[in-house]
């Protein structure tokens, strides 16, 4: 009895010294880099209780963008508007598109003269929408917007102009959004590997473009049509990516093209992009893409798949603007960076 007692207790013990699987922990069921728990009620406290400030507007103007026209009309006819600053938990200083840096350097000193809530922060609890960015400047107005102040850009953005700590990238508007078929589980009836947009300013800066035209197994067309035709959506980064958000929605895996890392992807903050999207580079050519894309299959693509699916979503642009949807991701995103370094001002006097 006591052997038999001793026998159990010791393979108790090695069962719990023993590793219960020697696969690795499963992947992420969700496409969030924060948990559904975490997520969803931050977002509910996001709509309940924000608060936007916004600055009177140099002069009447419009945006260039169909996403920076729709972002600042949705904001000022949302419930996120207070006319009371000193309930805002951040401020919007909107501002043409063109404006030349002098007068742009004007604007923030104008803050400076008629407002007191620059001074808090120097701008940390600003933004702006500027579609790629504000340029250096030597004056110290518009370096303390440009370093301070949350900038709003559209993908892809300059090179140096972003700040992926503070930044965030408006998710783009499709010219015209496609047919949604009805929630495909599989990609059992792709018939191309691969879709590629032509487009000219692709085709200046990939030679890649050029390789895959001439490949049977990847589809390259002026305007993208059926894309559950294709197993992968290719994006040369640069070109043409108005349509990334559909083909994430109707569930084509977004391939980016790009020889550097990118930290400019649309709601960064919200989806983890290495799990519903490729990154590959251009100078392994065509075979380099198809030997990557073609390792990716089974239940490994099927996940992708679906996460990009639910991702997709996110990337919906409406008129009157819907929970969830992209107007509201990209406020999210702001309310995220609402918790700003307060500077003394004696720093700066």
């Amino acid at each position: 009895m006591a052997a038999t007692s001793s026998l159990s207790l010791l393979l108790l013990l090695l069962s719990l010294l023993t590793p219960t699987s020697v696969h690795p922990k499963p992947l992420q069921d969700s496409p969030y880099l924060s948990p559904a728990t975490v997520l969803f009620p931050d977002y509910d406290r996001m709509v309940a209780t924000f608060k936007i400030y916004v600055y009177p507007p140099p002069t009447p103007f419009t945006f260039a963008t169909p996403s920076e026209s729709l972002f600042h009309a949705s904001l000022l006819n949302s419930r996120f508007i207070t006319d009371d600053p000193d309930e805002a938990h951040l401020f919007y200083v909107p501002f043409p598109p063109d404006l030349p840096s002098r007068s742009l350097s004007g604007l923030v000193e104008s803050l400076r003269t008629n407002f007191t809530f620059w001074y808090r922060s120097l701008g940390a609890d600003h933004f702006f929408l500027s579609r790629a960015g504000i340029g250096h400047a030597p004056d110290r107005n518009v370096l303390e917007l440009k370093k301070n102040s949350v900038q709003i850009s559209c993908f892809p953005t300059t090179s140096g102009d972003f700040f992926p700590h503070k930044d965030v990238i408006l998710p783009p508007v499709p010219p015209s959004p496609l047919a949604l078929p009805h929630a495909p589980v599989g990609k059992e009836t792709a018939t191309f590997l691969g879709f590629m947009k032509r487009d000219e300013e692709q085709e200046s800066q990939s030679s890649l473009v050029e390789e895959v035209e001439g490949d049977p197994e990847f589809l390259v067309e002026s305007e993208p049509s059926d894309l559950t035709r294709s197993k992968f959506c290719l994006f040369v980064y640069g070109g043409d990516g108005s349509w990334l958000g559909e083909a994430l929605r109707l569930g084509c895996v977004p391939v980016v093209i790009t020889d550097r890392p990118i930290q400019d992807m649309p709601l960064i903050d919200v989806v983890r992009w290495s799990d519903i999207a490729v990154f590959v580079g251009s100078r392994g050519g065509v075979a380099e893409l198809k030997w990557v894309l073609g390792g990716i299959g089974g239940e490994q693509y099927k996940r992708m798949r679906g996460l990009g699916v639910t991702a997709g979503k996110h990337f919906v642009w409406n008129e009157v603007p819907q929970p969830f949807d992209a107007f509201h991701m990209v406020m999210y995103q702001l309310w995220l960076r609402r918790h700003t370094i307060r500077y003394a001002r004696r720093e700066w006097m």
